[in-house]
């Protein structure tokens, strides 16, 4: 890395739009990445910010964050209970900008990177479940990249026995969430949804937009 993959505490809060103290907060809680006292990665602020809407739209828990997706996907989710499924059927209705949405669901999964030996790779190919991206017109990372979802029980297990080590510029993206993983299994596996959002957050540009634009056309068609 070089002087510039940095950017002080203050620079970062100045960025996103926040106190220092928020900032600071972040940091604490693991959404942004400190390599010292005062200095941070400029990668996360970037991820970081793509998660967020200008604004201060509240983000679903976990679990609901998963129905609003299951009920995108034109799927049911019954784990919210009828009166809770009826209020998030009536937010999405009234949802017209992407970046609502991305906000909403961020919370679907804790995001880390890291990097490992290409050898360990292939196993960890076959043990997260990675969002069909050629739906939206995306090819697939190159051999050496992985971004998918893995259950949280199993993460440390997969540090381990793989070998990853945490690196925030790293080629190796797990989303890791609490939720039942055969709900999520299903929705990453047939969800175009799952994907969008996925590519919504990309640092890249192109891979940006596509997400952002399939997920306007998502909610243009749920309403």
């Amino acid at each position: 890395m070089t002087e510039t993959d940095f950017v002080s505490l203050k620079e970062a809060a100045a960025v996103l739009g926040i106190s220092v103290r928020h900032a600071r907060r972040l940091v604490n809680s693991g959404s942004l990445t400190q390599v010292a006292r005062g200095v941070l990665v400029r990668d996360s602020v970037d991820r970081y910010l793509m998660s967020q809407r200008q604004g201060r739209t509240r983000s679903w828990a976990e679990h609901t964050a998963w129905g609003a997706i299951a009920i995108l996907s034109g799927g049911d989710a019954d784990w919210l209970g009828p009166t809770q499924t009826s209020r998030v059927r009536s937010t999405l209705r009234d949802l017209v900008d992407p970046n609502e949405l991305i906000s909403r669901v961020r919370d679907r999964a804790q995001v880390q990177t890291f990097t490992a030996h290409r050898a360990a790779v292939p196993r960890l190919r076959a043990i997260v479940l990675r969002p069909a991206m050629n739906a939206l017109g995306i090819v697939d990372s190159g051999e050496d990249q992985v971004d998918g979802y893995i259950a949280a029980q199993e993460l440390d297990n997969a540090i381990r026995t793989l070998g990853l080590r945490a690196d925030p510029a790293g080629d190796i993206t797990l989303r890791v969430t609490d939720f039942d993983f055969d709900q999520v299994r299903k929705l990453v596996s047939t969800s175009v949804v799952v994907a969008a959002l996925d590519a919504a957050t990309a640092l890249d540009p192109r891979i940006r937009g596509a997400g952002r634009r399939a997920l306007a056309e998502t909610l243009e068609a749920y309403r």
